[in-house]
Order: structure tokens, then sequence, then C-alpha cells
């Protein structure tokens, strides 16, 4: 049970392992678009090229979705990046379900684990596979495989390694469960959790009234998508928004909050309470991403200014 490229990589794992899929379920199909047009979801794309079954229910408590389920007999379900699963959907198989969590829980339960670990700076996340309970992210954990984070780390780099890294756990952790090898146990009780709820446009705007390593971390932590943004008044007093993908931070006594630094040729700053963040690609509204370089060649931005 899946839905993104997340997915996708742990699908094709376990049939790559010698698993018998019995069944896929992700999403309906939406209408994205100026045209409406229907696409489908990775995970539907995959099942598709690959002839598994596939339902798509809209309602997980549906009595027909139900029954159709239960006809595929499946010893265990195994869940990855999908939805909330009501308990008449994950007690149904006699092994269980399980989920694959990018994180290490109990740390970074929620919808966002990948951009929150990079945003708050962490160095250090990983993979979980636990099994389902009535809880969001509760349940006992399984498996976890840890990595480092480095410096150059980005919301992808991160989703993909985290990816492949999780899809090897899916299958140690189906090879555990069929052979009785693998036993379940409590999260850990923590102190200070950290949570990863789902990031909404409004989360996304850039806060120059903070330390610029924040601002480097919270601007890599949604690169690619869904993009840090910010907005500036260009000579026209007219407001311009930007998505921002790549950011240097420069340490600096000499700065104030939201000044622009430029030389309208190779570089663009902006100040933070103890440095620059030096923009490096960046993409206007309604426009494709570019280098700074690239933009600073069609913008004279000598006399704008920053929206704090």
């Amino acid at each position: 049970m899946g839905t993104p490229d997340f997915a996708v990589t742990s699908l094709h794992a376990i049939r790559e392992a010698g698993h018998n899929v019995v069944g896929v379920v992700t999403v309906p199909d939406r209408q994205t678009g100026r045209g409406l047009k229907v696409t489908y979801s990775p995970v539907k794309q995959y099942a598709l090229d690959h002839n598994l079954p596939l339902l798509q229910p809209e309602k997980l408590r549906d009595p027909q979705f139900l029954n159709d389920l239960r006809s595929w007999n499946a010893d265990i379900f195994v869940v990855v990046a999908f939805r909330m699963l009501p308990q008449c959907v994950w007690a149904m198989p006699p092994k269980g379900t399980f989920n694959l969590h990018a994180s290490l829980l109990p740390q970074y339960r929620g919808a966002a684990p990948i951009n929150w670990a990079l945003i708050n700076g962490e160095h250090e996340t990983g993979v979980t596979t636990f099994l389902l309970n009535e809880h969001i992210d509760e349940g006992n954990i399984l498996l976890q495989q840890s990595t480092p984070i480095t410096p150059d780390d980005n919301a992808e780099s991160l989703h993909d390694r985290l990816a492949d890294i999780g899809s090897r756990l899916v299958v140690q952790t189906l090879q555990g469960l069929s052979d009785g090898s693998l036993h379940p146990h409590p999260q850990p009780q923590a102190v200070n959790l950290k949570p990863a709820p789902k990031i909404f446009k409004p989360d996304c705007v850039i806060n120059w009234n903070q330390p610029g390593e924040q601002v480097a971390d919270f601007v890599r932590g949604l690169s690619p998508y869904p993009a840090a943004t910010m907005q500036m008044l260009d000579s026209k007093g007219s407001p311009q928004q930007f998505k921002i993908y790549q950011v240097q931070f420069e340490p600096s006594q000499v700065c104030e909050v939201g000044q622009l630094v430029t030389d309208n040729k190779t570089y663009q700053k902006i100040g933070t309470t103890n440095g620059f963040i030096r923009i490096l690609s960046l993409q206007l509204s309604g426009k494709k991403r570019i280098t700074i370089e690239e933009f600073l060649r069609g913008y004279n931005i000598t006399d704008w200014k920053i929206i704090l």
C-alpha cells in the first residue's frame, strides 16, 4: 500500500527479492492542471507496468474494498507512504501490517520526516519498520537503520537515499517476519520528541529574523519540493514571489536583517541576524528555475527590497 516514488522503490525491492505480491493498493486517480488531465500515482503506474492486481479505494472502510482486499488472502500488508489505515484494514492479515517510516522513531512522527530532519539541522536520520496500531507512527518497532545527513544534502538527495535504505529494510523485515526471527519491541520513551507535521504553503516562507544557519537548513529542507519562498518589492513597488532552492551562509557581524546586497551580475545576498544568505538558485513565479547569475542578467535589482 503506497502512493509516491518513495513507495515504488520498496515495491520493486519486494518483487526483486522473490516475494509474491498478491496485490497493490494506492490512491484514486486525480485530475490535475488546467486541462484536468487524469494522473496516476507512481505506485499505480508500477503496478500497471508489472500486471499487479490493483485497488484504488476512495474510502478505506468501504465494504466492497474490504471484501476485495480480503479475497487476496495476503499473509501481510506492507505500507509505505500511504494513508492512515483503520483497524479493519491493518488487523486483517495473519502476520499483521507494517509500515516503513523515514525517520528513527520515535523522533519525527508525522507526514514530513525528511523535510523536518533537515530543517532542524539534524546530523543523522534513518528509517524504521514498525507494526501498525491505532496510533499514528507509534507501533512496535521491527527494524531500524541510520544514515548521516551531510552538509550537501537537501530533501531530494535525502529522500532518494532513505528510499533505497528503506527498501532493503522492508525486505529484511519481510524475511524476519516470515521465518519468525524478528521480534517487535515498543518504541523508547523519548524526551523532547520532535514532530514532523505536513508542510503547507504558508509554512514555506523564509524567516529572515533567524541565524543564517537556520535559514540555510530551512531552504535545503524544502528543496526542491515544496521549496522555500520569499518576496521582494521591485523598483515599481510591486511584490515578486520567489522559490529558493539553493543558498550558502556567510557569517558576518556587519549586516542587517533583510539587507539586500548585490553587484547585479554574479551574486545576491540577504542579511540575517548573524550574516548573509547568498542565493545560488531560485525561481521567479511563473518562470523556470535558474541560477542567480542567469536571474541577474535579466533583472536589475539594485533598488529592490526584501519583504520581511
